[in-house]
Order: structure tokens, then sequence, then C-alpha cells
């Protein structure tokens, strides 16, 4: 996804959080409704939400230099990180101790129908915010060939799914606003008016954590998508020269910053040159289909080198696609021959 689509996206959010903030402090200034004045700082919250991930993306937008060579992408899901932070400390414990005082102390709801306006306002933005969002996300389910649901969970892009979690909050908090207010106006009991907020502060903290913990494991070297993986190797097996392919791993440095390490065996008599001309074939194939990749790897290193390597650091050798392979090697000698291709695209 572009970074122009994903600063769209946060742009429509910032607007509307910004316009429903406003109405919303208003309406609970006039009526007296904590379960409003929690929605207002709701509202508050995602807007300078927005501002941060906005902030964000040009902070992940730096050039690579010497002291961050593969670039400074990984920022982006620090500052996800953050905005969960925000959520659940400003929005969810102000919105819980606002609902605790006015179940302590209740007090009459005055002019209910002004909350009433404003909350069914309000979910026609925020409605229209979550649509561009998930626009977005549509446009790049089609693209991989996933559900909708799916691509949501495994999006890479906190401006993208930040927004999906904060408005699909937003919204609920709203209708449970809506009939909290209802209900503390209709049964005479202005304590559900109290109640409603806390519930508000349960929906916001859920939120925060489920994003918290995704800006964690992104921000922590996650995997890219497997479909990357399963393709580089279909096409590495497809390669003549290249008797096994001993590993891949990818990571993201960002949204759209894909880095592909690859180990495999090439047959012995295999020349340098056919080699490279391999590896810039094998480059230019996975990144036509998946423009993420922006940095590949490949090392030609027998499978029986690899394995020791491995050993030698700890980590347990990945399972082969022929285990006749361990067989072969035991008498063999193969050393490791490092001829490595690398690509960057500005």
């Amino acid at each position: 996804m572009s970074a122009h689509a994903s600063r769209h996206t946060l742009f429509a959010a910032l607007a509307a959080n910004a316009g429903i903030a406003i109405a919303k402090f208003c309406g609970a200034a006039y009526t007296g409704s904590s379960a409003m004045a929690s929605e207002g700082i709701h509202s508050l919250v995602d807007t300078g939400n927005q501002v941060l991930l906005l902030f964000g993306m040009k902070d992940a937008s730096r050039p690579a230099d010497a002291s961050h060579p593969f670039g400074y992408g990984l920022r982006l899901y620090f500052w996800g990180f953050v905005v969960a932070m925000a959520v659940f400390a400003l929005g969810a414990g102000v919105a819980i101790y606002e609902g605790a005082e006015k179940v302590a102390h209740p007090e009459p709801i005055e002019s209910a129908w002004v909350n009433v306006v404003i909350l069914l306002i309000a979910i026609l933005l925020e409605g229209s915010s979550l649509a561009v969002a998930l626009r977005q996300v549509r446009s790049e389910a089609k693209r991989r060939a996933l559900g909708m649901m799916e691509t949501i969970r495994q999006h890479r892009d906190p401006t993208v799914f930040a927004v999906v979690y904060e408005e699909t909050a937003a919204l609920a908090g709203l209708f449970a606003a809506l009939i909290g207010i209802g209900l503390a106006v209709l049964l005479d009991m202005p304590a559900l008016d109290g109640w409603t907020s806390i519930a508000i502060g349960v929906i916001l903290a859920f939120t925060a954590l489920s994003l918290a913990r995704r800006c964690y494991v992104l921000m922590t070297g996650q995997a890219a998508d497997p479909a990357i993986e399963d393709r580089l190797r279909e096409i590495l097996g497809r390669v003549r020269p290249i008797e096994q392919v001993n590993e891949v791993r990818t990571m993201h440095f960002g949204p759209s910053e894909v880095l592909v390490l690859v180990s495999a065996d090439f047959v012995d008599d295999t020349l340098a040159g056919t080699v490279e001309r391999i590896v810039s074939d094998v480059e230019d194939g996975i990144r036509e289909e998946f423009p993420e990749v922006r940095r590949v790897y490949i090392e030609a290193q027998s499978t029986h080198r690899h394995r020791e390597a491995l050993e030698d650091i700890g980590e347990e050798p990945d399972a082969l696609e022929r285990d006749d392979y361990a067989e072969d090697f035991e008498d063999t000698d193969h050393t490791s021959r490092p001829i490595t291709q690398s690509t960057r695209i500005n």
C-alpha cells in the first residue's frame, strides 16, 4: 500500500475525529453527561493519535544512512506503539475514572436529545472515516487474494490497521453511549450514564492492548507475508543449478520495506557469472510480484555447511525438503562459496 494512500486514510480520520471531539465536549458541557465527556476524550485522543502517526510516517521515511543502513522504517512501529499506549493511558484511564465518579455521584442528564443528535452525527462521520480505511484494506485484499479480516490481521502498516482499530472502537463506543444515555433517561437511572462511561473505557483499553500487541510484534522483527517465502522457494525450485534451498528468512523494516535473505546450494561446477545472472533474475521475479521487497541477499552455500553454521550459533537447522541430502553430504567435502548478489531500490 502506498504512503499516499496511508496518509489519505490518516487525514480522513484526523478531520473526522477533530470535529467530533469539539461537538462531544460541547454536548457534555451542555447536558452534564459523563458518557458524552468520555466520548469527547476518546475522540480527542484519536485525533492526537493520527497526529502522532503522521509524524511517525515522516520520521520513518528518512533515507538510509551509515548509522541506519536499512533505513528508519521500524520507527513507524514505535510510534504505533506510542499511539496504543496513549489510547490506554489517556483514553481508557480517564473514561473509567470519569465513569466511576458519575456512578458514585449520579446526576440527571439535561436535554439528552442534544447528546443523541451529536452521537448520531458522530456515527455517520466515524463510519465514513472507517469506510476510507476499509477501502484501502479492500484494495490490498484484492491484490493479495485474501479476505478482508485476514488482510487486516496480517497488515503491516500501522497507519492503516491502527485507524481500523480506532474507528471500530469509536463506533462501538458511540453505540454504547447512545444506548447508555437512552436507558439512563428512560429508566431515570443517572448511574447508568457512569456505567456507560466505564464500558467505553473498557472498549478503549481492549483496543489499546490489541494495537500495542500488533506494533510490539512488528517492531521486534516480524517476518514478511509467508506468501513471499513460498513464492521465492517456488522460483528458486525451478532454477536448475540450485540443488537445494537451505533457508529463506524475511523481515519487515517498515510497512513497505522487506529484507529477504536466502541460502542456496548451487551445483558445484556452477560459474560465478551464472550465479550472478540467476540471482538477478530471481530478484526481478520476486520484486515484480511483491514490490515491498526492497533488498534481496542470496548466498551460495552448501547444505552441509549451512547446517554446521546454524548449529555453531545454537539454532536448529530448518527441515530440508529432501531428507536424502543428509546422507549425500556425509562423505563429501563441501565448502562455502560466499558468492552474493545484492540489490537496493531507492
